[in-house]
């Protein structure tokens, strides 16, 4: 049996086990809380090393991009460094292929018409694929990145303008400690909406889910959420806020969705290569294998 593990700043109240069939392979997948606890984070990494297929890094990116750049928070890839043997990985691998598909798939089948959409992106450094994509396919984009990372009460209406503040900020923040700019540990628990005009502006709201939660109205009436990883009492959450939807990127496994490393992960021991090895192409092609679709909850 393939045993992948997620490794998670957030908290360990989101844990979850599960034993799944993947492309005929028996695997355990495991997301395990340190609560935002960075020692024993990095003693996980090092006592896992060599001792599952693959390990994700949850609650925190390693790296994040912006137009066709990669920047690495240095923080993070200090604490995983210590896995020698073990694939690490992020879910950028995803982001990048996975989040890109899952929005066509969502306008082809007119599942919500992006088109004709304003769509708020809680932050489009971290979902890099998704904002390049929806800067494509929606009518109209709201980038949140300084409003909800950064604090500062500037919305960003063009991708264009998310590259070039990217491009000035991104090798500062990038070395600065991550949990400034993301919630880690409890923080991930509690509430303290934000900007609720932007929220009420957008048609659909998309990105990290830990952003939205944090950060969203108690009321989102008929507003659809695209996201990444929902447990059940998410899905209550948005029920009870009056969403009409929650689409998930990666596939719903015992009622809930893992987060996109992973299902990176998952990908990493079923091709048995490094993921400093695979491209794109190569995400694109297991995807296509593995017949991975969107999860539409209507609510």
């Amino acid at each position: 049996m393939k045993h992948i593990v997620s490794v998670s700043l957030g908290s360990s109240r989101r844990d979850k086990r599960s034993e799944v069939v993947i492309a005929g392979e028996p695997f355990l997948i495991e997301r395990i809380g340190t609560d935002g606890d960075l020692r024993r984070f990095q003693q996980m990494f090092a006592t896992l090393d060599g001792a599952v297929d693959a390990l994700g890094i949850g609650g925190a990116d390693l790296y994040i991009w912006v137009g066709n750049r990669r920047y690495t928070f240095r923080s993070i890839q200090r604490l995983v460094s210590v896995a020698r043997q073990t694939p690490v990985v992020d879910g950028s691998g995803l982001k990048n292929t996975l989040e890109r598909e899952a929005l066509r798939w969502v306008q082809e089948r007119q599942v919500v018409d992006l088109s004709r959409s304003t769509v708020l992106l809680v932050a489009a450094v971290d979902r890099f694929g998704m904002a390049q994509e929806l800067a494509r396919l929606a009518r109209r984009v709201i980038y949140g990145d300084l409003v909800f990372a950064v604090g500062l009460p500037f919305p960003i209406r063009s991708y264009r303008t998310v590259e070039i503040l990217g491009r000035l900020l991104l090798p500062i923040i990038t070395r600065l400690p991550f949990q400034w700019f993301y919630p880690t540990g409890e923080k991930q628990e509690k509430r303290t909406p934000r900007a609720a005009r932007l929220f009420e502006e957008a048609d659909v709201i998309a990105g990290d889910w830990h952003y939205i939660r944090r950060y969203m109205p108690d009321r989102i009436p008929g507003k659809t959420v695209l996201t990444n990883t929902v447990r059940r009492a998410d899905i209550e959450l948005l029920r009870e806020a009056g969403a009409a939807r929650v689409i998930t990127t990666t596939p719903v496994i015992e009622g809930e969705s893992f987060a996109t490393n992973v299902m990176e992960g998952v990908i990493v021991a079923l091709t048995g290569r490094r993921p400093e090895t695979l491209t794109p192409d190569d995400y694109r092609a297991a995807l296509c294998q593995l017949e991975w679709t969107p999860s539409v909850i209507e609510l």
